[in-house]
């Protein structure tokens, strides 16, 4: 079959990017002929996929959106293909990969005013075009408590929902113990760390949304002992300077963008998560996966994975500065003796499904695909 997969734009390291990538991958494995349609698509191509590049002009980011979803009616209606799978909000989607929260739900806590402003406006018409009762599209939901929101503000029924299980990279697997040892040492050793530094994680592809400002502000509030051996990692590659100047950056280490993350948990100590917004949280599971104790804001998706496993420890919503600050200081006084990472792993292994969410999007595409045709 010929499916064609569109996306706003494609960048390296971005979660909702590489679970694109892995299912398009999958389904020209698979024997599909795939074409995707993007804005921009920044960085290698996977080998024997079509990708075409519908530049737009605009002169904000939601115009720029709204042009594209155009640029992509028109590019559909030449193509004709089999299937057509959304990885962003846009008319004309036979199914929709809904990796954000519902913006009809984040526009609602901002008030009516907000919600007049040409951004909401634009935006809300773009997600009415997929969840809209009428809409023909069908949902691939990798979180489920996203379900009650969308239905709540658009009725889509319960018939085009279909749950996917949690998305997971091969290699975010927790090696034999051996191993990891001497990977941890190796990774220590190349990062200049010593055994009395504990390693705090942060992963983001954006910094402000996923909490590095409260991260750093909860290393900075440690107590002073235990500040003193406390590095903050930071991996990422948005802008590090504006939080180049704050106080609390003698105990961070920007590491940029980085293809070694597994490397980078096996010698973390701690992942360090106060997402302001995360619809699912990817880096989570690979946490989890790997080992790695985990500390999160209750916003993150894939947060009451954690609470199952027993693998961290995850903050209550409303966010609250001093309770992120309060659950670092414990989290480390007790990493020793915890459990957590421990926890973690041996949720991943001994979870029915835990990881296997690329092939379930490539068979549901499949069958949605064959049921249309």
């Amino acid at each position: 079959m010929h499916i064609a997969v569109a996306l706003f734009t494609w960048f390296p390291h971005g979660g909702l990017q590489r679970d694109c990538r892995d299912v398009v991958e999958r389904l020209g494995a698979r024997g599909h002929r795939v074409t995707v349609l993007t804005r921009q698509w920044r960085g290698p191509r996977p080998a024997g996929i079509d990708i075409r590049e519908l530049p737009v002009r605009a002169a904000t980011n939601h115009g720029r959106n709204a042009a594209f979803g155009r640029a992509a009616a028109k590019a559909l209606a030449a193509l004709r293909p089999d299937h057509v799978l959304g990885f962003d909000r846009m008319p004309g989607l036979d199914a929709y990969f809904a990796a954000d929260r519902c913006f009809a739900e984040r526009a609602a806590a901002r008030g009516k005013l907000y919600r007049l402003t040409p951004r909401a406006r634009a935006m809300l018409a773009m997600e009415r075009a997929v969840f809209g009762p009428d809409c023909r599209t069908e949902i691939l939901l990798p979180v489920e408590r996203e379900k009650a929101a969308i239905q709540h503000h658009y009725g889509t029924p319960d018939a085009r929902f279909h749950p996917i299980p949690p998305i997971l990279s091969a290699e975010c697997r927790r090696p034999a113990e051996t191993d990891a040892h001497v990977r941890r040492a190796a990774m220590r050793r190349r990062l200049g760390l010593d055994d009395r530094t504990a390693a705090l994680l942060f992963v983001a592809s954006r910094f402000r949304t996923k909490g590095l400002d409260r991260a750093m502000a909860a290393v900075g509030s440690l107590p002073g002992p235990v500040r003193d051996r406390a590095r903050l990692l930071v991996v990422g590659g948005d802008d590090a300077g504006p939080y180049r100047r704050r106080t609390s950056v003698r105990r961070t280490s920007f590491l940029g963008a980085r293809d070694d993350l597994p490397e980078l948990m096996l010698a973390s100590d701690l992942l360090v998560h106060p997402a302001r917004e995360e619809n699912a949280g990817k880096v989570l599971l690979e946490a989890l996966a790997m080992g790695l104790p985990v500390l999160c804001s209750g916003i993150c998706g894939y947060a009451a994975h954690v609470e199952r496993a027993g693998a961290g420890l995850v903050l209550p919503e409303p966010f609250r500065q001093d309770a992120l600050d309060r659950a670092l200081a414990e989290m480390l006084a007790r990493l020793p003796a915890a459990a957590w990472g421990r926890n973690g792993a041996d949720y991943a292994r001994r979870t029915p499904g835990f990881g296997a969410g690329i092939e379930a999007v490539v068979d549901a595409v499949e069958q949605l695909a064959a049921a249309r045709r």
